[in-house]
């Protein structure tokens, strides 16, 4: 599985990779999330169960992104692992990490929110690539 951000004019790309489209969802958030604290710091004391509804793939990863962020916001926490399980018309997922301590975790940019720009999930040379742009 590969997460990384790509380069946008304004805002941040985030990009998920795997061989299964669950696996590139998972990346998708990883992704997002390093982008607001360095992931080495967050340890995965923490689950948190999170299910989200979507009528395609590429609103689902829309959706599955905001709702960590929601969630993340109203407990105080940070997340660094992520298990996506797929089921008809949504997902139901888990996020572990721990509440932030800014004693221990460095942090980066605030994330607002997924976006509908640049929003693509597609199957590519044998990978599922989940990607879109978060406002910052």
């Amino acid at each position: 599985m590969e997460s990384r951000t790509f380069d946008h004019k304004a805002d941040i790309g985030v990009l998920g990779e795997g061989r299964t489209l669950e696996e590139a969802f998972a990346g998708a958030a990883r992704a997002m999330f390093s982008v607001m604290v360095d992931l080495a710091g967050v340890e995965p004391r923490e689950s948190v169960a999170i299910s989200c509804d979507a009528t395609d793939r590429e609103l689902l990863l829309v959706k599955w992104l905001n709702a960590l962020l929601a969630e993340a916001d109203l407990r105080g926490m940070v997340f660094s692992d992520f298990e996506v399980r797929l089921r008809e018309g949504g997902l139901d997922g888990t996020a572990r990490g721990e509440r932030f301590d800014a004693a221990r975790h460095v942090p980066g940019v605030e994330v607002k929110g997924a976006t509908l720009t640049e929003l693509k999930v597609v199957r590519e040379g044998g990978l599922w690539r989940a990607q879109t742009v978060v406002d910052v």
